[in-house]
C-alpha cells in the first residue's frame, strides 16, 4: 500500500531533507584522496546528530554504520573502514539517511576522488541525468513505470547499464515502503502517481554488465565484472505541480 503523506509529514520530511542534502553538498568539499571511508561515515554521522536527527543507516538491518560508502565497483551497501583509503582516480558513491521525529529522508550522489578518467566522469554525469529524466515523470496522472523507463532509456542511451536487483521506493515513517520503484521497465504501468507520494529514486548505473553479487560481509554489492558503477538518489514529493526534492542540498 501507497501511504499518502500529510503536508505536516511532508514538512517534517523537508527539515531531515535539509540536512541530508546539505550533507552531500557538502562532501564535495570534504572527499579527497587519503580520506577512508570510516572518515567519511564519521562526518555523516556527526553532522547528522549536530542538527538533532537520528542517522537512519545506524542498525538498519543491522548495518554497522550511518552511511554507506561504495568506492569504485561497489554499487550499494559499502560498509565504512579505517583501512579504506580514497586514492587518486577513485569515485566513491555515500548513502544517507536523516530521521527527523520519526520521518526519514534518504538520498545518495557519486563523488570524484581528484581527477578522474573521462570515463568515469561521464559515468556520474548519466546516472545523474537519468534520475532527472525519470523526475520528469514525477506528476500526478503519470503512471510509476514511467519513472522507470524514462531512467532506463536515459542511462542505456549514454551506453551504461541499470541495475536490476536494487530499486528505488517509497519513504516515510519507514526507509523502505511502498511501492518498490525499478530503474528500468515499461512505460504505462503500474499505479497512478497521486498528490502527496513521496518516492527516494535512485538509479544504480554501471560500466558493463548490470549482474551484480554480494561479498562475504553480507553487506557490499560489487558488479560482477569488477566494473564502476554510480548512484545517484534524492527524496522527491509528489505535488499539484511540478515535484518537489527535499534532499537537493543546491
Amino acid at each position: 500500500m501507497i501511504i499518502i503523506k500529510s503536508d505536516s509529514e511532508i514538512d517534517l520530511m523537508r527539515e531531515s531533507g535539509k540536512v541530508t542534502g546539505y550533507i552531500l553538498k557538502e562532501l564535495e568539499n570534504v572527499i579527497k584522496p587519503g580520506l577512508s571511508t570510516a572518515d567519511v561515515n564519521h562526518f555523516v554521522e556527526k553532522t547528522i546528530r549536530d542538527a538533532g536527527m537520528i542517522p537512519t543507516f545506524l542498525g538498519y538491518g543491522g548495518f554497522p554504520a550511518s552511511a554507506c560508502v561504495s568506492v569504485n565497483e561497489e554499487v550499494v551497501h559499502g560498509i565504512p573502514d579505517k583501512k579504506k583509503i580514497l586514492r587518486e582516480g577513485d569515485i566513491v558513491s555515500v548513502d544517507v539517511g536523516s530521521t527527523y521525529k520519526g520521518y526519514v529522508s534518504d538520498a545518495a550522489r557519486t563523488y570524484a576522488v581528484g581527477e578522474i578518467s573521462e570515463e568515469a566522469r561521464h559515468l556520474i554525469d548519466a546516472t545523474r541525468n537519468s534520475f532527472f529524466a525519470g523526475l520528469e515523470f514525477c506528476k500526478v496522472g503519470c503512471r510509476l513505470s514511467d519513472i522507470s523507463h524514462a531512467i532506463q532509456a536515459s542511462a542505456e542511451g549514454e551506453g551504461f547499464s541499470v541495475i536490476r536487483d536494487y530499486v528505488g521506493h517509497g519513504v516515510g515513517q519507514q526507509m523502505h515502503e511502498d511501492p518498490q520503484i525499478p530503474n528500468f521497465g515499461k512505460a504505462g504501468r503500474g499505479p497512478r502517481l497521486a498528490k502527496g507520494m513521496v518516492f527516494a529514486i535512485e538509479p544504480m548505473i554501471c560500466e558493463g554488465t548490470y549482474d551484480v553479487r554480494t561479498l562475504s560481509n553480507d553487506w557490499t554489492v560489487v558488479t560482477l565484472d569488477g566494473k564502476l558503477s554510480a548512484h545517484y538518489e534524492n527524496t522527491v514529493v509528489i505535488t499539484d505541480g511540478e515535484p518537489e526534492l527535499l534532499t537537493l542540498g543546491e
